[in-house]
């Protein structure tokens, strides 16, 4: 007789607790980006008791603190995770054994010094749930559900660097928005230039509209080809053109008009359907810009801002004392996301922007970093050829004496010096990052060492995603261990230590 199917044990405790808010914030996305999350506050309060309880580097983090569940009131003072600790601990709120996927953040090859978010199957729903409503509303706002359109994409694929969020997300982007003729066309060595080329003459010609989605490096490279060229399109009405992560100034001098012009001299797409995206590893839900959605509705134009989702929310911390700001005023950018379930519910970054909106809204304009104990944007985005400002680059330097408190992780860590981000992209044999990656490929085919750059990160990406989930289980048994080697040493290892 065949075996009687034994029902599963009954979830309790902790379990059980995650996967009610797992559900709930669910129904909240699912709900829409107009919709409102009947007690945000509570559900905060909630996954702040549950990270507590669950994530032992969270826990000792909030005891350096001295802020514990039952201390707030306010989803404002649940303690905020700089986005640095990423990239020296795991920070996961589920046993590492039932992780489903792992997106890599920049620094190098060594796992204590390059970012890792792990997801298990209810955080794989929450980031593909969120990022696929988010996607809908501010990329396709004149979508009705279930129509779809050729997406061409000038990122990474899943298959060239699978723990790549930037390839993840188009990935996902592509199955649930585009037809069956949407295709990656960034490969190792540059643009599928004739793949793409083709792609837009057949919608010249059919007068079927397309959506473009890349790095922001790649269009500005294919644009000033074309334009050396003398090639324009002329795309249907209905396309539009969606960027991310930011650009550099590696392909000289562009601002953010500047790219918005050649958008429209090359493509013929006008800037009410350019839309920019902001996506950080560390928080579930990617924000876009509020441009095409505004133009759909009928609103009046106005300078963009990215509207933040009913789940989330946003604000901008003064730089020394961590206190939130006006709408306007210049700080860190901090995300509180109830999709954070299976990681930490509040993320401090080193983004600089301000709020919107009466903090509904937000907008990044640069990165921060320490120079001569001075706040100033990171070199890699300089205004030289920055899609940024640079008055706003040039009033940073006012700014003196940044809080070094927000990277530590506990009151033991080191005096002021400069950020781990900072350090491990200093140091020799570094891996590049996400945007830098597209870079390197762009001009891999002219610089040997771009060429060497591109191949050591994209194997960087395939070689931890292959890594067995047993490694990075004893890595972080091992940083345990290295911290506390007094309570360590008698202790077994075993699946879930942390």
């Amino acid at each position: 007789m065949p075996a009687t199917p034994v029902a599963p044990a009954p979830l309790t405790g902790a379990a059980l607790e995650r996967q009610r808010l797992t559900q709930e914030v669910l129904g909240y996305i699912e709900a829409g980006v107009d919709a409102d999350v009947p007690d945000f506050n509570g559900s905060c309060l909630r996954m702040f008791a549950l990270h507590y309880e669950v994530n032992p580097i969270f826990r000792e983090f909030c005891d350096a603190k001295k802020v514990r569940p039952g201390d707030v009131s306010r989803w404002q003072d649940v303690p905020m995770v700089y986005n640095d600790v990423f990239k020296t601990h795991l920070v996961a709120s589920f046993p590492l054994e039932q992780a489903v996927m792992g997106c890599l953040t920049g620094g190098t090859t060594s796992l204590t010094q390059r970012g890792r978010i792990f997801r298990d199957e209810d955080g794989k729903r929450l980031v593909f749930g969120a990022n696929k409503r988010m996607t809908g509303a501010f990329l396709f706002p004149d979508f009705e559900a279930g129509r779809r359109c050729r997406i061409l994409i000038l990122a990474p694929s899943p298959e060239m660097a699978p723990s790549m969020g930037m390839a993840i997300g188009m990935e996902q982007t592509r199955t649930h928005f585009g037809t069956p003729d949407s295709q990656f066309l960034l490969g190792r060595t540059g643009i599928d230039v004739n793949g793409l080329l083709k792609a837009l003459r057949e919608s010249e010609a059919s007068g079927v509209p397309v959506a473009l989605i890349g790095a922001t490096s790649a269009y500005v490279y294919f644009f000033q080809a074309c334009k050396r060229k003398k090639l324009s399109f002329h795309l249907p009405p209905g396309s539009r053109v969606c960027d991310g992560g930011g650009y550099r100034g590696r392909f000289g001098p562009v601002s953010r008009a500047d790219y918005y012009g050649m958008v429209e001299e090359i493509l013929d797409v006008p800037e009410t359907h350019c839309v920019n995206v902001l996506g950080e590893a560390e928080t579930a839900t990617n924000l876009f810009d509020d441009a095409l959605r505004r133009h759909v509705k009928g609103l009046p134009p106005r300078p963009r801002t990215r509207p933040v989702p009913p789940w989330s929310r946003v604000l901008a911390m003064d730089i020394d004392t961590l206190q939130p700001l006006p709408d306007g005023k210049l700080g860190l950018l901090a995300h509180w996301d109830l999709a954070n379930v299976p990681t930490v519910l509040a993320v401090i970054t080193d983004n600089l922007g301000y709020t919107t909106d009466d903090g509904r809204g937000c907008e990044m304009v640069g990165r921060a970093k320490i120079e001569n104990g001075k706040v100033s944007p990171l070199p890699d985005e300089r205004p030289l050829g920055g899609m940024g400002d640079s008055a706003i680059f040039r009033m940073l330097e006012t700014y003196v004496n940044f809080s070094i408190d927000l990277k530590m992780l506990t009151a033991k860590a080191p005096p002021a010096e400069p950020s781990i981000r900072e350090e491990i992209e200093a140091r020799p044999g570094s891996v590049a990052s996400c945007p830098q990656v597209v870079d390197e490929i762009l001009v891999s085919q002219g610089s040997e060492d771009a060429a060497r750059q591109r191949d050591a990160a994209l194997q960087t990406f395939r070689d931890q995603t292959e890594r067995p989930m047993e490694w990075f289980q004893e890595q972080a048994r091992k940083q345990k261990l290295a911290d506390h080697p007094a309570g360590l040493q008698s202790e077994a290892p075993g699946p879930n230590k942390l």
